[in-house]
């Protein structure tokens, strides 16, 4: 399977987190590309993006000052297929992209990207205390995988608390 690549520079206004890719994403090269995912209905609802984006246009989130990338870049069917060494090795990777690029806002997409990433059990959305990278904000939001419960309506309101911050 290839990989997917990250869409990613410096100084982007929010990067999004996700596990890692799916086998659709690693088939068209694409992130969120599976069409039981959200992503994109979701960052379009909630006002991120001026119109709703398919997964092959991922890139063009640069264009915005937003950016994404995985804390495992090995594709799988479901996320419970990630090695608890693949999350330390990614955690780590994923800590050094953040230093690098110095995004303003790191969003989690899922709460349990963010529990792997910084070790926190209890964690609420949106907005966090305290960043793990110094100088970012971490916001947790829900996946948008379409095996979550939530109805969209409600993730799409924690999605938009990223507006007030940005």
């Amino acid at each position: 399977m290839k990989l997917v690549r990250d869409h990613i520079k410096a100084e982007l206004t929010i990067l999004f987190v996700g596990f890692n890719p799916s086998i659709r994403s690693s088939e068209t090269g694409n992130h969120f590309a599976n069409p039981n995912n959200r992503f994109w209905r979701i960052l379009y609802e909630a006002g991120l993006t001026p119109r709703k984006y398919e997964a092959a246009e991922d890139s063009k989130l640069l264009e915005l000052g937003m950016g994404i990338t995985n804390i495992v870049a090995r594709p799988t069917k479901a996320a419970d297929e990630i090695t608890s060494e693949e999350y330390k090795e990614g955690k780590e990777i994923l800590r050094k992209k953040i230093e690098l690029h110095t995004p303003k806002i790191v969003c989690f997409v899922g709460k349990g990207v963010y529990q792997q990433y910084s070790g926190s059990k209890n964690v609420p959305w949106g907005r966090q205390e305290e960043a793990v990278v110094p100088g970012t904000i971490d916001f947790v939001a829900p996946s948008s995988s379409g095996l979550v419960r939530m109805k969209v309506e409600d993730i799409v309101e924690i999605y938009k608390q990223l507006l007030e911050i940005k």
